[in-house]
């Protein structure tokens, strides 16, 4: 069974997604089918079939995420230390072409965001990225071309 890194915050929203799911989108879906059963013929009631259709979204989503938390490893970011880039790091970068900053934390597959600037461990930037140090330059290949940047900072936070 492979592990799922992920920061401590990421753990905690699959969490909460999960006791929503379960507490709040659960019941909900429940009512609207016995309502919609409530109507009569089920072989043309459009809210019945709908209804249907959510429960078993969230169902699939409670079971996706059930077993995202069963192999979670959960790695605490705060712990960690050094000026190596590593899963957890959040690193400053500079665009070498356009003097750009940008600042990225390594995180787990189902918690990143680009535009919260988390990424992905098996995004093509943070692949580059791991390993290296402060004042490193790294090659990415992007969809526009090779992109060159230097590492300015390496941190935990």
């Amino acid at each position: 069974m492979e592990r799922l890194p992920m920061t401590a915050a990421g753990y905690r929203a699959l969490e909460a997604e999960i006791n929503h799911l379960k507490s709040v989108e659960r019941p909900e879906v429940i009512r609207a089918i016995a309502e919609a059963r409530a109507h009569g013929d089920l072989s043309e009631n459009a809210e019945y079939h709908a209804a249907k259709e959510r429960q078993a979204f969230i169902e699939g989503r409670v079971i996706e995420l059930e077993d995202m938390i069963g192999r979670a490893d959960v790695i605490d970011v705060s712990k960690l230390s050094g000026t190596t880039v590593k899963f957890g790091a959040t690193v400053t970068l500079v665009d070498e072409d356009t003097d750009e900053e940008r600042q990225y934390q390594i995180v787990g597959d189902m918690e990143a965001d680009a535009k919260q600037g988390r990424i992905s461990i098996s995004s093509p930037i943070a692949r580059a990225l791991i390993g290296k140090s402060t004042g490193d330059t790294v090659e990415v290949a992007a969809p526009g071309g090779s992109r060159s940047y230097e590492i300015l900072k390496v941190e935990f936070v």
